[in-house]
């Protein structure tokens, strides 16, 4: 078994495809095993997995958290999701950009976005399933958001009408919290 390197973006972003054995009872993959993403030049280890369930046009993000730091290896369980990771430390030569593809339960590829992006994804199935492995527990003292429609970083998202949290609603622009924020964890 193997998991592949798909595509590389944004210094430090990957997408990996899991190789998949299937039959007529249904299928297997490795998802995740240490020696393959060191292989990959993943290194990090993580410490708490999530599971959420969203219905269709529901958009959650653009997440990330600086202590500790939090890097993501995101999956669609069931369904379809346009997942998405923004770059935002300070010095890094791809800041403000943003990487998104559709994943699906059907496709099986996940997206490794290390700390210093921010994530976030909308669903674009009747629903959707998505788990992601992080490299830092939850703080609720050390996480924040980017507004999921910041002009500046301009995310083509699949719907023109989310279905929004109220935190997610009112988040800082990338430029916003930038100039607010100058914790170590910003600079690349």
């Amino acid at each position: 078994m193997d998991i592949k390197l798909v595509d590389e973006a944004l210094n430090g972003l990957k997408v990996l495809q899991p190789e998949v054995f299937e039959d007529e009872r249904g299928f297997f993959a490795e998802v995740y095993r240490k020696d393959h993403f060191d292989k990959l030049g993943i290194h990090e280890v993580f410490v708490q997995d999530n599971h959420s369930r969203s219905a269709y046009g529901v958009l959650r993000g653009l997440h990330f958290q600086w202590e500790p730091p939090m890097g993501k290896l995101m999956r669609v369980t069931q369904g379809e999701a346009f997942l998405v990771a923004v770059d935002i430390r300070k010095n890094s030569p791809s800041l403000g950009q943003w990487f998104g593809e559709t994943i699906s339960a059907q496709n099986k590829k996940m997206i490794w976005a290390p700390a210093g992006f921010a994530r976030g994804f909308c669903v674009t199935s009747e629903f959707a399933e998505i788990q992601y492995k992080c490299t830092g527990i939850y703080s609720n003292k050390a996480e924040s958001g980017i507004l999921w429609n910041d002009p500046q970083i301009g995310i083509k998202w699949p719907v023109s009408n989310p279905v929004l949290s109220a935190k997610d609603q009112v988040a800082k622009t990338l430029a916003e919290w930038l100039m607010t924020n100058d914790s170590e964890f910003f600079k690349y």
